[in-house]
Order: structure tokens, then sequence, then C-alpha cells
């Protein structure tokens, strides 16, 4: 670990220290318990140092008034997780980098594990503030959208959960048959509360999704539409039937709709009829759902273009070669510190940091 690397972590140990002290003293407010989830959210190395702080620390008090966030039940249920346990990952990984004869793809893969603590990070989620919106009548549109690097999550006036990543924007209006939402750009998370008479459905750019009470993912790429299924079934089809004249829906037109479930994800591309539905993991897959980018043998470079959805510094990959390199691993896109360290302990790379950008070369 370089000097600088020790500098960060004894700044971030320090102030989660500071979190325990201040709660010893009192119990925390409501405010300063949002602000300690705020803190903990924002890096998953505050996460790594927090527990640490807890493992030592042997007689803590609750961090807040509500017992469910007690750093004894934050403790349990991080290392009850069996699929993501929660381990002290970030000395060893450097130095097994240090010393270790590891081969390239096994050094990303240690050092992109360290940028995760996925368990307790996955929990503490579930914790982000949801904005409650209120009810419109049928001719009001009410619209919603993120700024770059910025996600949101509402509660809609039908109980469903809207959940905004970065550079996105939506525009919803219910009618007595029909809940519309309009995806103009970017990418949503839906948690649909089902309504039998009252059907949920999604338009964004060539693709139109038909909810059947399920939690969904879409996605606007240039010229298509990329969906996907975390629980339930959607029927996905083209957003439009017209003829090709354009003059309407023709009475001849196809019923062909594709039905997608959990963990399939389907392709609509500009006047194409959906594709095949293919299996993917979708946690991984909408893993910006947990400011998470999770990546499995995925070329460099576009790694970086992922990331440059949320970064305010643009990253550059410079040699062609460099971005077919292939990388596994989880991602926070938060930090982007621990991903510039996760670059430079690729072999053969140098990582520049000018002030409008990231430059990623070859040495």
């Amino acid at each position: 670990m370089t000097s600088e690397d020790e500098q960060v972590r004894a700044r971030v140990a320090e102030k989660a220290s500071e979190w325990f002290v201040a709660n010893d003293e009192a119990p925390l407010s409501l405010q300063q318990s949002a602000a300690l989830v705020a803190w903990l959210r924002a890096s998953p190395l505050h996460v790594e140092e927090f527990l640490g702080v807890a493992a030592v620390a042997r007689d803590l008090h609750a961090v807040g008034t509500d017992p469910e966030c007690s750093v004894d039940l934050l403790l349990a249920r991080a290392q009850a997780d069996e699929q993501h346990p929660v381990q002290s990952l970030g000395s060893r990984a450097f130095a097994a980098l240090r010393d270790g004869p590891l081969l390239r793809w096994q050094r990303a893969m240690i050092v992109a594990t360290a940028a995760g603590v996925a368990g307790l990070g996955l929990w503490l989620w579930n914790l982000k503030p949801t904005e409650r919106v209120a009810a419109s009548d049928e001719t009001t549109a009410q619209h919603f959208q993120t700024r770059h690097g910025e996600q949101r999550s509402y509660r809609l006036a039908d109980n469903s959960l809207l959940h905004l990543n970065t550079d996105s924007a939506v525009t919803v209006r219910y009618a007595p048959h029909e809940r519309l939402i309009v995806l103009s750009s970017g990418e949503a998370d839906f948690e649909v509360n089902h309504e039998p008479k009252r059907a949920f459905r999604v338009l964004a750019g060539p693709a139109a999704v038909v909810d059947v009470g399920t939690k969904f993912d879409v996605r606007l790429q240039p010229g298509s539409a990329l969906v996907t299924v975390i629980e339930g079934r959607v029927a996905v089809e083209p957003s439009t039937k017209t003829g090709k004249d354009g003059a309407g829906a023709r009475p001849d037109y196809p019923a062909r709709s594709v039905e997608v479930v959990a963990n399939q994800q389907v392709s609509v591309a500009e006047g194409e009829w959906p594709g095949r539905p293919i299996t993917v993991d979708a946690e991984r897959a909408t893993a910006w759902l947990h400011r998470q980018i999770a990546f499995d043998h995925e070329p460099l470079g576009r790694v970086a273009a992922e990331f440059n959805r949320y970064v305010t510094k643009p990253i550059e990959i410079t040699a062609p070669g460099l971005a077919e390199l292939e990388v596994s691993g989880v991602f926070s896109t938060d930090d982007p510190e621990e991903f510039l360290a996760f670059l430079r302990s690729l072999e053969g790379v140098r990582v520049e940091v000018t002030p409008t950008r990231i430059r990623v070369s070859q040495k």
C-alpha cells in the first residue's frame, strides 16, 4: 500500500471513529443518522473502516434511535450474508498485488473485489430516501429527471417505485384504465404495484413494455432499448404499430409481443421486433441500483464508458489494445479513486489525471 493510500485510509478511519464518539455521547438525531447513512454509502472504504472500528469497540451504543440501525445489527446482517460475506480485503489485496506472482486477470479481480463490500452496501442502499409523489388528475403529466451522476427514487401515486439512474428523464401520466410512463433518456427501474384494472406501460424509444406485476429495468441506448426483468414478467413489443406509410395501426398487425421473465433481458432496435430474450444475472445488470457497476470479463473500454456515465472527469482509453483488455469485478460509482487504483494495478498501464479528463495509456 502506498503512503497516499495509507493517508486516505487513515482519514476515513478517523472519520469513522468520530461517528462512534458522537454517538457515545448521545443518541444520534434523525438528521445525524441520515448523514451517517449517506457517509457510509459514499464509498465501500467507509463501510470497511466503519466495521473495523465496530470490531475493536466491544461495547457500542446503537447508531441511532431506530434499533434497525444498531451497529450490532449492521454487523450481524453483513456477516450473515453467505452470498456476499463482508471481509477486510484492502490491505490483503494490495499486499498480494505487491508481493504475489499473480496473473493480470487475478490482479484485476482482487482489486475490483477490494473496491466493494457488497453485502452491507446492498443493505444500506435500501435506506436511501424515497420521495413520495402527490396524486395528479388524469390530464396532468408529471416529469422527473436526474443530472449527470445523480440518482433519485420516487414513490408514485399508485404506490409503485420509480428509480432513476444518471442523466435520465421520464414523464408519468395516469388515466382511469392505464398508467403510462415515457422514458425519454437514460435508465429507469420500476417496482410496480399491480392493479388488475389498470395496466402499467412504459414507452422507451422503440420499445413498449407492459408490466404484469413485477420489477424491471429499461435502458435507452442509441437506436435501441434494453429491458431487464428482475422479478416477475413483462410483455415487450415495438412502441408504434404503424404501417409502412406511417398511417396508423393496420388491422392485420400481428400480435408479436415477447414475454420476458426474471433474469432475462431483451433488446429492441428501432423499426424491428424484439429479439430473443437471453439469460442474464439481473442483479449484476442492475448494479446501478446499489451505486455500483459490475462486469464479468468485459472489455476495459466498455467499463470506462460505463464509468463515464457518473464521473465528472471522463476516462479516456488511448490504446486500442488496452481497451480490449477483459476485466471482472464490482466497482463503486461513488469512488472513482478506487477505480483509478485498480487501473494503476494493471501491468503496463499508465494513468494520467488532468484538470479535464483521465487518460489511460500503455507504458
